[in-house]
């Protein structure tokens, strides 16, 4: 298993668990007779970038990008040389909007993620062009067991739920110690329909501000 840092401890009761030894062996075949992204050393990117203790921010993303040299680990970035996918391009047109950051010229977010921004989709892989494919092999277990994990053991985190996938996770979450924001998925097929002006990353760290730490640097382009 791959070093992840402070995430190890944590999650060495997941790595223990038959249910999570039935998603290796699942990999293990999809990687040696299919194209599976991401590449099969990325898979934990989320955790090797946002360490347990440096999590403010928990942004939810359904699976990978499935297209040829896209997904990376991060939910919603891509990597260097990528042309940004839509949902992207309305995140950050979002942005801009909302906090007055230049549009990005890439679409890799490491930096997020290096600032306390944990990028997790709540699957962690996916066949070549084909959405949801690997839906259904436990990842929702793994990743919902990731949610209530940080729920419990951490206080004010926002967590970030956009569309539908990511807003059933909800009931995982204490509401009492977070703050929740949701929206629609920022998707051309939903953005205007409440994606647009929701303001999340000046909400994000308003809240953060209030009780005492220190807010997200969102831009990208310095």
């Amino acid at each position: 298993m791959v070093d992840l840092g402070d995430w190890n401890e944590r999650l060495a009761p997941l790595f223990a668990d038959e249910r999570y030894k039935q998603i290796r062996r699942f990999l293990i075949d999809e990687y040696n007779t299919h194209t599976v992204y991401p590449d099969m050393y990325d898979l934990y990117n989320c955790f090797k970038f946002t360490p347990f203790e440096k999590v403010k921010v928990v942004l939810l993303g359904q699976d990978p990008y499935h297209g040829e040299g896209q997904a990376h680990g991060l939910c919603f970035s891509v990597q260097k040389g990528i042309q940004n996918p839509p949902s992207l391009e309305n995140i950050f047109k979002e942005l801009r909007s909302d906090i007055g950051c230049e549009l990005p010229a890439c679409g890799d977010l490491t930096k997020w993620a290096r600032e306390g921004v944990l990028l997790m989709n709540t699957s962690l892989s996916v066949r070549a062009h084909q959405a949801n494919s690997h839906s259904k092999c436990g990842w929702a277990w793994f990743t919902d067991s990731v949610i209530k994990l940080l729920s419990k053991q951490k206080e004010n985190l926002v967590f970030i739920l956009w569309g539908g996938n990511a807003r059933s996770k909800k009931p995982l979450i204490d509401k009492t110690k977070h703050c929740i924001i949701e929206s629609v998925h920022p998707s051309p097929l939903s953005a205007y329909n409440g994606f647009f002006g929701s303001k999340p990353f000046s909400k994000t760290n308003a809240y953060l501000e209030k009780n005492g730490i220190s807010p997200i640097d969102w831009d990208l382009t310095k």
